[in-house]
């Protein structure tokens, strides 16, 4: 049994780690510190830590403001308020100037569960891909959100930071490398087609890649952890080397990975493009594996889209 942790509880506790050894950056919250794990932060340094309440355009604005005195801010706060609510701020005061904000947005996606439609965030990478100056990055396990926060703490600019709410498997151990806008290479079992999958949905491509194998299809895998500046050598790569592409993400099917990842090809490349990610609906509430059943997003769901792309490399 694999170890499960949090991305945003692997987070919480890698700013600590940061804090006790630099203090050029402060902590900013909208009243869900302990939601956000940010809380950890706020009880070991409670000078360096600010919670505005539940005013997250005010918020976004204050992060900003202090951010031009030349201290980066940690802002946190779940996704669907990040990328909505507080959009304009984020837009005019944040990336416009290009300010060292790291924007830490919880509840990403359908693994939230229970929470319901409100709180899931699946349309925030797509809202924020469009906005100028701002790297977007989904960590996939604890280690890789560890090393996340090392990495957008030397990033000169703008990041949002998308992490997950539920515990999920501890993917990668210490020799994973984490460099923002660097895929990272998981499985080559073979030239068949490539699976790239980012945050929660890594574990199921692995897991599919271990399936179809079983059956004789082997494919490649990439963890694509950065969605914005995005690989695109890599992607190119595989698609040279595959002439099939599958992208996994727990995200609406517009605007996130599978989007972005279709946009390099139809440039520089064109492929055949499988997109397994949220319908062109809203979630519901419910535990997270079922309603990645429901919406055709399990292992399953992933391997099929894999033999589709095979049946459409053979004609």
């Amino acid at each position: 049994m694999l170890e499960q942790i949090a991305t945003r509880r692997a987070f919480g506790e890698e700013l600590v780690r940061l804090g006790k050894e630099r203090e050029d950056f402060v902590v900013m919250d909208a009243d869900i510190a302990k939601s956000c794990s940010t809380d950890l932060f706020h009880k070991a340094f409670p000078e360096r830590s600010y919670n505005f309440g539940i005013a997250e355009q005010n918020f976004m604005a204050i992060a900003a403001g202090y951010a031009t005195t030349g201290t980066q801010v940690f802002a946190a706060t779940y996704g669907v308020f990040a990328s909505m609510r507080a959009c304009e701020q984020i837009r005019t005061f944040i990336c416009y100037p290009k300010l060292n904000v790291r924007i830490i947005a919880s509840h990403g996606g359908l693994q939230v569960g229970a929470d319901g439609a409100t709180h899931q965030a699946i349309e925030d990478i797509g809202i924020m891909r469009s906005i100028p100056n701002v790297a977007i990055v989904h960590p996939a396990d604890g280690t890789s959100a560890r090393l996340a926060a090392r990495a957008v703490v030397d990033y000169e600019g703008p990041v949002y930071i998308r992490l997950l709410r539920n515990p999920s498997p501890v993917i990668f151990d210490q020799n994973y490398k984490f460099e923002i806008g660097k895929a990272v290479a998981l499985k080559h079992n073979g030239n068949d087609l490539t699976i790239i999958g980012t945050g929660a949905m890594v574990y199921k491509t692995l897991d599919a890649a271990e399936r179809l194998k079983a059956e004789g299809i082997n494919v490649k895998v990439l963890e694509m952890h950065t969605i914005k500046p995005i690989d695109q050598e890599a992607i190119i790569k595989a698609a040279q080397e595959t002439g099939g592409i599958v992208t996994v993400e727990d995200h609406n099917i517009f605007g996130g990975l599978g989007s972005a990842v279709s946009e390099v090809l139809s440039e520089n490349y064109p492929t055949i493009v499988k997109r397994v990610a949220i319908p062109d609906m809203f979630g519901e509430s419910g535990d997270s594996e079922l309603l990645y059943e429901h919406y055709g997003m399990s292992v399953k769901d992933i391997v099929n889209a894999a033999k589709e792309v095979l049946k459409k490399k053979s004609k």
